[in-house]
């Protein structure tokens, strides 16, 4: 198991370009999150959450990941064009939008 986990984060961390990058299916939660993310190694994350990475960017990198503590994860990807995208996901695969503040 840990072989397999180690497996899929080695792929997270290099471009996969078979892969397909198509949104259009996908679920995305409206929440408010907290702001109170501790830094977490890749091998942290839950499987839901790897399998979702690689589903919605193949050709990204993961930079850093972050935990709260409700099990939201905050990911900072770096695009296949070198630009970095943060984003939220839960522990079960399902992505958040973060709520803006007033």
């Amino acid at each position: 198991m840990k072989s397999v986990l180690l497996f899929i984060i080695a792929i997270i961390t290099f471009n996969n370009v078979n892969a397909s990058s198509s949104m259009g299916h996908l679920h995305i939660e409206t929440i408010g999150i907290a702001d109170e993310f501790k830094k977490i190694k890749s091998s942290e994350l839950p499987p839901a959450v790897v399998e979702e990475i690689l589903k919605q960017y193949p050709t990204s990198k993961l930079r850093q990941a972050y935990k709260d503590n409700r099990n939201t994860y905050k990911l900072v990807m770096v695009l296949s064009s070198g630009t970095a995208r943060t984003v939220y996901i839960d522990a079960y695969g399902r992505w958040i939008q973060k709520k803006k503040k007033h």
